[in-house]
């Protein structure tokens, strides 16, 4: 059984949520702030985390900064009244991966969940030869990835990346060369319609070249003016 930890303080929107979660077959813990809720993240092994932006003794923004810290790996839904652009691309350089705006249906949010732990990147048991598992390696110019240990390195140093960045190289990975248009990146990695103005691509993107492109003349992802990106040697 799925275990998640709701972040919430409102009764009326953590009592819906839980029971129609449990419903579905998920475990539901709860938090009523912010610092009990990172607390529990880090006292329990969740597979995702649903997280209010505006809560008492630590807002959302820094609870998932936090959480962050220690655990790069477990999805975080954001959930927000404040639906413009700013504040949704406040929640995902903070470290979230997917956002729902309030109200919100709960056929909706069941689907977002669903999504996050399809693609949640689970933690691989400890091996003495990283050599044992080479048919999971994906090696594009001095980028190599381990798909089983999750290992990303480049030029030999390794570089430490969040779920959604993960599946966004995966996704780049598995199609070098290849133009790939922004409403196919929204399809592979979110998993869920967006609506095609949002620019959570652009974001992740520009995180996932901040992280792997920090030499300008040895940069991977390349922009093709209003068609998408491109995973190409330099």
């Amino acid at each position: 059984m799925k275990k998640i930890v709701l972040i919430e303080d409102e009764t009326s929107v953590v009592s819906f949520i839980k029971k129609g979660l449990q419903e579905k077959g998920y475990e539901v813990s709860v938090a009523f702030d912010g610092r009990t809720g990172v607390s529990m993240v880090q006292e329990n092994d969740f597979d995702l985390v649903i997280l209010d932006i505006m809560l008492p003794e630590m807002n959302g923004l820094d609870v998932c900064k936090e959480i962050r810290k220690t655990n790069k790996h477990v999805p975080i839904l954001f959930l927000t009244a404040l639906g413009s652009s700013e504040n949704i691309v406040l929640g995902l350089e903070s470290g979230g991966d997917d956002y729902l705006v309030k109200p919100f249906k709960f056929i909706e949010l069941v689907a977002r969940v669903k999504s996050l732990l399809r693609r949640s990147v689970p933690i691989a048991p400890e091996v003495e030869e990283e050599e044992d598992y080479n048919e999971y390696l994906f090696k594009f110019s001095d980028l190599t990835v381990n798909d089983y240990t999750k290992k990303v390195t480049r030029s030999g140093e390794e570089i430490s990346l969040t779920t959604t960045e993960y599946k966004l190289l995966m996704y780049f990975l598995n199609n070098p060369e290849k133009v790939i248009s922004r409403a196919e990146i929204l399809d592979a990695v979110w998993g869920v319609n967006y609506e095609l103005g949002t620019n959570v691509v652009d974001v992740y993107v520009n995180y996932l070249r901040k992280k792997i492109d920090n030499q300008d003349d040895k940069k991977l992802i390349h922009t093709v003016i209003g068609m998408g990106y491109v995973l190409k040697k330099p």
